[in-house]
């Protein structure tokens, strides 16, 4: 693949390659529409919550038409230990941006305990950003430009988080900061430097929350929001409304603050197994250069009460 230094430099400033001469950041999230069916990516609280061993796996092709945009592929997988007490899970994901190929794996671990009507979890997750770039493949219009005269070796830094999650049959509220490391690459003259280290003012935190609403007894409706922050940055802000009609078909739209709206659509072939789809259409620069993106979730469950799932999980 090559990638003219436009477009190059387009996709830096929408903050897709973080290459600042030489330096790589490591320190950045990946970009879900369907947050609310992959939160164990999110929140290591989130482990084991839903009762029985769950996997979910997730495709995002973002910003389809542009050069070297985000191709996402993320794994989970959790289950509940110590009779719902504590959870553990695993989280893995695989990106292409431009030039850079990065690949995350983490553990995960909650613990929880009975609070009101649910149940409260704090959760921690601990493991390796592995990072590529691939810089000879970037089309200079400059001969010989040194910026992109070598590439930069696959590095594997380390990282961790720390999440909150509350949830009852139909509330829930999480608060996680999913990597708590700033990690820095800096390719130098006398080689490939790495920086780990603890800086608060660059912490991403995220908010969710949601509830389910009966409409009629074929129709259940559940508005949800997740606010991202971090500081020196405006807060984002992600409106999502799904129904679920008849325990069967999902329909729902969002609203990214300042960048997508989105619809979305989804079969839930049974209690255990549920496909969807969605598609954002960018409201923002983006749209002149992009004809969208797309995003397909699978979620399967694996209950431990003879193989059958007792009581449907919408959270």
């Amino acid at each position: 693949m090559k990638i003219n230094t436009k477009v190059f430099r387009m996709l830096a400033v929408a903050a897709l390659s973080l290459l600042a001469v030489r330096e790589v950041r490591a320190q950045y999230d990946p970009m879900f529409t369907q947050y609310m069916f992959n939160e164990m990516f999110i929140n290591p609280a989130y482990a084991g919550s839903k009762e029985a061993i769950a996997l979910t796996g997730l495709y995002r092709n973002q910003w389809v038409g542009i050069d070297g945009a985000p191709e996402t592929v993320t794994l989970t997988a959790h289950a509940p230990l110590m009779n719902n007490k504590m959870g553990v899970g695993l989280s893995m994901l695989s990106e292409d941006i431009g030039v850079t190929n990065r690949q995350l794996y983490y553990a995960s671990y909650a613990y929880r305990f009975k609070l009101g009507k649910g149940r409260f979890s704090f959760g921690l997750m601990a493991g390796l950003n592995s990072i590529r770039e691939n810089l000879l493949q970037v089309q200079t219009d400059q001969a010989n430009d040194p910026t992109f005269s070598s590439n930069i070796p696959r590095q594997m830094v380390p990282n961790f988080g720390f999440g909150m999650y509350y949830y009852t049959s139909r509330f829930y509220a999480g608060i996680s900061i999913p990597r708590m490391v700033d990690n820095n690459i800096l390719a130098t003259a006398s080689g490939i430097n790495t920086e780990n280290k603890i800086d608060v003012s660059r912490f991403h935190y995220y908010f969710a929350t949601g509830y389910l609403f009966d409409i009629g007894n074929n129709f259940k409706l559940k508005p949800q929001v997740m606010v991202k922050a971090v500081q020196n940055a405006p807060i984002e802000f992600d409106f999502n409304v799904n129904g679920l009609i008849r325990e069967t078909l999902w329909l729902g739209a969002s609203y990214r603050s300042g960048s997508d709206l989105s619809a979305l659509v989804g079969y839930q072939f049974s209690p255990q197994f549920m496909l969807s789809y969605s598609y954002d259409y960018s409201i923002n620069q983006l749209r002149d250069f992009n004809t969208g993106s797309h995003e397909i979730v699978l979620n399967y469950l694996f209950s431990f009460r003879q193989k059958k799932i007792v009581t449907p999980r919408y959270f």
